[in-house]
């Protein structure tokens, strides 16, 4: 095994995350390599079922804008101003997610912004990009072992190394059997399955400026927008019990699609080939501790801190990693004085708090996506917290708008706030079947009191 040089920083894993802590590094003056286990990125499609659609929201723009390319990832979004919920009987009605123009989310292929990403960091930053290469395990003294496409095998040379190689991270599961970190893969016990709704006659055949949701109580469906017309779906269901993935098959995919999503239906043309052709995805939240090992190989994002795709916040926090990491990093300076083990351990104090927070969060929001949003009671409490957040602006801003569109708030605090609001809502619609017989000024001293 020949010890090979290379540059003192490098990358594990070349998806969102990686490129964009590499752009990140390079306009601090370093010179990181990635190292990529798939093939070259194109914007074409990818391997079928396992793509999920990505949500952006504030916190991921906000990081795209610090490292200077939001505008070159603004042509790959498609907006989305709110959930429309699909009932059984075909009706649509849909509920925003905020109360001005600009609270909003995107929808963005994760094919094109890999691609997009990739062509910004190797193009105008100067980032070698080593495809075809993946980390197959982690040396006491911190160095991972990378591997080639043709089976060989050599040492990583850098004086630090980041693993951003997302949730399957090999640079954990290494650093987990050796002992030099635990962790944990909670899985859900839902996976997913993916589908694409069909455009007509070369256009959306829903609004292309939503978010749509089938809620039916232990499952659903829910669609994203593509720049092609067509709509990437998604189904949830449960791993075990009726219905369920082990009850669901292929040979009745068409009967159950028919009995519980109607309306999709004329949309999806080759839903009994597709749905036996595509993998039943897992998902989990990953917890591990501590983030770093050898003070030289830190672990990023999803690697570090994966959560279940409900609140859309999965690549929003990673982005949010590779911002709060590069301002550890002094702006002035070489890597030979950079003291990794301090930005090391602060980087993991500022960020395990809300990591733990939004992946709570996220598996709130799938019990709300799929069972509460039916609920009256739910849309009187949304409806309440946008007449709160008019009437007592900066006082009172529902939880769900503070996780997307204010980044300046941490995922912590938003959940802090957001369990003290959730109980002053209950208590102010606890007899009331409507926002106007809500007693307003018990409603402004509640929240005097308690926020």
């Amino acid at each position: 095994m020949s010890e090979a040089v290379g540059p003192r920083v490098a990358i594990i894993g070349g998806g969102p995350a990686g490129s964009l802590l590499a752009i990140l590094l390079a306009r601090r003056g370093l010179e990181p390599l990635v190292i990529e286990r798939g093939a070259a990125f194109t914007a074409g499609p990818q391997r079928g079922g396992r793509s999920i659609n990505l949500a952006l929201a504030a916190r991921g723009i906000a990081a795209l804008h610090r490292a200077g390319i939001d505008t070159d990832v603004a042509k790959l979004l498609t907006p989305m101003r709110g959930r429309m919920r699909h009932d059984l009987d075909g009706q649509q009605r849909l509920l925003p997610y905020g109360q001005q123009a600009t609270e909003q989310i995107y929808s963005v292929s994760r094919a094109a912004l890999n691609t997009v990403l990739h062509e910004l960091a190797a193009r105008r930053h100067g980032v070698e990009y080593r495809f075809g290469e993946q980390c197959v395990g982690v040396e006491r003294d911190g160095t991972p072992l990378i591997e080639t496409h043709d089976g060989r095998r050599r040492r990583l040379a850098a004086d630090v190394v980041f693993a951003a190689d997302g949730a399957g991270s090999e640079v954990r599961r290494a650093l987990t059997a050796n002992g030099a970190i635990s962790s944990s893969e909670e899985l859900l016990d839902h996976g997913y399955k993916e589908l694409t709704l069909a455009a007509r006659d070369g256009e959306f055949a829903l609004d292309p400026n939503a978010l749509h949701v089938w809620p039916r109580g232990g499952f659903m469906l829910i669609a994203l927008p593509n720049l092609d017309r067509t709509f990437t779906a998604t189904l949830f269901l449960p791993h075990r019990g009726a219905p369920s993935f082990a009850t669901v098959g292929a040979n009745t995919a068409g009967a159950f699609f028919e009995r519980e999503f109607p309306d999709a239906v004329p949309l999806l043309p080759n839903l009994e080939r597709d749905y036996a052709s595509h993998p039943v995805g897992q998902l989990g939240t990953v917890h591990c501790r501590p983030w770093s090992f050898a003070n030289r190989l830190l672990l990023v994002g999803d690697a570090a801190h994966a959560i279940v795709p409900f609140h859309g916040q999965g690549m929003n926090a990673a982005f949010e990693d590779c911002v709060a990491r590069g301002d550890l990093v002094p702006r002035h300076g070489h890597d030979s004085g950079y003291d990794w083990p301090a930005i090391f351990a602060a980087f993991e104090t500022a960020r395990a708090p809300n990591a733990r927070a939004i992946a709570e969060m996220a598996l709130e929001n799938y019990r709300e996506m799929r069972d509460e949003v039916r609920d009256a009671q739910f849309e009187l409490k949304a409806e309440l917290a946008f007449e709160l957040e008019r009437r007592f602006p900066g006082r009172f801003i529902p939880r769900y708008s503070m996780v997307m569109f204010h980044p300046e708030i941490s995922y912590a605090e938003a959940q802090r706030r957001g369990a003290i609001q959730a109980q002053i809502l209950y208590e102010l619609t606890d007899s009331t079947h409507s926002v106007g017989q809500v007693d307003l000024t018990r409603a402004s001293a509640l929240i005097d009191a308690r926020l």
